[in-house]
């Protein structure tokens, strides 16, 4: 039900309603969408001017704003270095410096190819022989070409932009990438040169430091150093869970099955390979066939399933169904996978096998309101855990939608009032729902401010109700179509360990942590009585390990803050007479006060801080 390519954030629903990828509408969107994307985009085109000026015979590529910064795509003669730019950031400043007047003009059709072709840039010219094949396709004449001139620089563009270089505020070079052109890596390979623009230097040095802390942060850095998973080319984008990471994955997982069995849902679980006549009943043969792995078998042609969603309806329709059975919550931490295109992988961000912690609730529509409340308050629950506040948009209906107008009056109507009832405030998206459901999309702000789009629900009266004819019996003995809500909380849980990993910085809470205790003894004479304290406390729940290597007391203690476990115990003579450990947290400073408590006290204190999903 989700699409896990929502951060780097492109939806499953964006498949339906943004423009063509790599298509001549979306290379002319800048991005320019507020006062700073302006500023952003602005700062593209003078890096552009550097660069051509630099390098002369340089291919323009586009050039658009983006998440806090820009970018720039160019096609030159050698490799672009570190030293090059700051030399391009030079050149940069005394662009600046001129304060230039950004000046749009419009060219006649061929003026403007022309314009394009005698200064050997290609890529103007594909994009603009694409818009004139558009326009004659739609009936329509060729618009006059849209360029921005300042200084000495010409760049096709249609905008919007700063009023001159001047206003472009303090700026940084970031780094040089491959990237293809349109996107497509049969098609020509670019070098993209990414900065970050400001309004003020207290903006950008705060920026710099969030991107520095970024890395630190890094889930696949952290990943490896933590022993949490690793990736392989025998399977590109399907983590490897180690021992330590499956902790994690089974803790989050247990947690999410208490809070289902509290809330009445029952599990299921369906086939990973399905026949394509599914795929074409729901719809996503033909809207989503581009993502989904395929094979042939019999001369029968199977995929594995991107979603859980149109499974769960043989589920629902193996007997038949009263009102009195209603609402039907069913959840599956189902397999999933998505052909994303090799490129766009990252870590466990985006990756094309994952599993969700999908359910999808049968209900009717006198018990909808009540239904989506309820799931809120299971998304701020859960997310508490792990101390996220979650935000929430309403995403309406988009242009290329599927089903009954009618029916989608109506479920946005729901879902409004169901966002109202449960209170809070929520931001409303237009035109962005799936292609068969409005949605409320989930926000999280990370530990560095970073805003991450968690999962969806979904309130579908077309896909499943209708295309998989579903029905229950009502009251009156007559049969009525059921409203299907599709909700996630974690998304994939490879996708929310990742970011798990990066906004804690790796030092989960003690509930969460895959070894929340490591037993330290000074000498090779307390390590049976190590392993016998681990033992009380693994009796408790605890996830404990005995550190029995050579290493000095302070080399223990040090590689267990490396490791970020949140408790370290120490024993010495002292402590294995009276049966005590000496406890230290993780992070405490040298010198930090420290308690000595008894074995069983110790297992009472950390089973408690563990079982209250308290953050520590």
């Amino acid at each position: 039900m989700v699409d896990e390519r929502e951060i780097e954030p492109v939806e499953e629903e964006a498949l339906f309603d943004a423009p063509e990828r790599g298509s001549a509408d979306e290379l002319l969107d800048a991005g320019a969408h507020s006062d700073l994307d302006a500023m952003r985009h602005s700062a593209a085109h003078v890096m552009a001017e550097a660069v051509t000026d630099l390098f002369p015979g340089t291919q323009l590529g586009i050039g658009p704003a983006i998440a806090d910064g820009f970018y720039y795509d160019f096609k030159l003669d050698r490799p672009l270095t570190p030293a090059d730019l700051a030399r391009i950031e030079e050149r940069m400043s005394a662009s600046i410096a001129a304060d230039h007047p950004f000046v749009r003009r419009e060219l006649p059709p061929e003026q403007g190819r022309a314009f394009f072709a005698e200064r050997s840039q290609p890529f103007k010219v594909e994009i603009l022989d694409d818009l004139a094949a558009k326009a004659r396709a739609d009936g329509l004449p060729m618009p006059p070409v849209s360029v921005y001139e300042h200084g000495p620089f010409v760049d096709l563009c249609k905008g919007p932009h700063v009023a001159s270089t001047g206003k472009i505020g303090p700026f940084k070079l970031l780094a040089i990438s491959g990237a293809y052109w349109r996107g497509d890596e049969k098609r020509p390979a670019l070098q993209r040169i990414y900065g970050t623009v400001w309004p003020t230097q207290d903006e950008l040095d705060a920026y710099l430091w969030r991107r520095a802390e970024a890395k630190k942060r890094d889930h696949r850095r952290l990943g490896v150093q933590l022993d949490l998973f690793s990736f392989h080319d025998v399977s590109p984008g399907s983590a490897f869970w180690h021992p330590k990471g499956q902790l994690i994955w089974r803790t989050l997982e247990g947690a999410m099955r208490e809070l289902q069995a509290r809330r009445g849902y029952q599990e299921i679980s369906t086939p990973i390979l399905v026949d394509k006549k599914l795929w074409q009943q729901s719809g996503h043969w033909d809207l989503y066939d581009a993502n989904m792995f395929r094979l042939t078998s019999e001369d029968h042609d199977f995929a594995l399933k991107p979603m859980n969603c149109p499974e769960s309806t043989f589920i629902y329709k193996s007997k038949v169904r009263s009102y009195r059975d209603l609402p039907l919550r069913l959840n599956e931490y189902g397999r999933l996978h998505r052909n994303e295109r090799s490129g766009t992988l990252s870590g466990l961000t985006r990756v094309r096998q994952f599993i969700q912690d999908d359910a999808h609730v049968f209900a009717r529509p006198d018990q909808l309101a009540d239904e989506i409340e309820a799931i809120l308050g299971e998304v701020h629950e859960a997310y508490s855990w792990v101390g996220l506040k979650p935000r929430f948009a309403f995403a309406t209906k988009p242009d290329k939608a599927i089903g009954d107008p009618a029916l989608w009056e109506r479920a946005e109507a729901l879902v409004k009032a169901a966002l109202d009832k449960a209170g809070g405030d929520y931001q409303v998206k237009p035109r962005d729902g799936t292609f068969y459901a409005p949605k409320i999309d989930i926000y999280i702000d990370d530990a560095l401010g970073r805003e991450w789009q968690m999962a969806t629900i979904q309130a579908d009266l077309t896909m499943l109700p209708e295309r998989f004819d579903l029905h229950y019996i009502d009251e009156h003995g007559q049969p009525q179509r059921p409203i299907a809500i599709h909700r996630a909380i974690y998304g994939s849980l490879e996708r929310f360990i990742g970011i798990l990993v990066e906004h804690f910085a790796g030092a989960f809470p003690l509930w969460l942590a895959p070894v929340q205790a490591v037993v330290i003894p000074i000498a090779d004479r307390h390590i049976e009585a190590g392993d016998e304290l681990a033992g009380v406390l693994r009796a408790r729940g605890l996830r404990v390990e005995v550190d029995g290597s050579d290493n000095r007391m302070q080399n223990k203690i040090r590689v267990a803050q490396e490791q970020k476990v949140p408790y370290m115990i120490v024993l010495g003579d002292r402590e294995v007479e009276a049966r005590e450990g000496t406890l230290r947290r993780r992070g405490a400073e040298k010198g930090a006060p420290q308690e000595t408590l008894a074995w069983d006290a110790i297992a009472h204190r950390l089973s408690e801080e563990s079982t209250s999903r308290r953050l520590s």
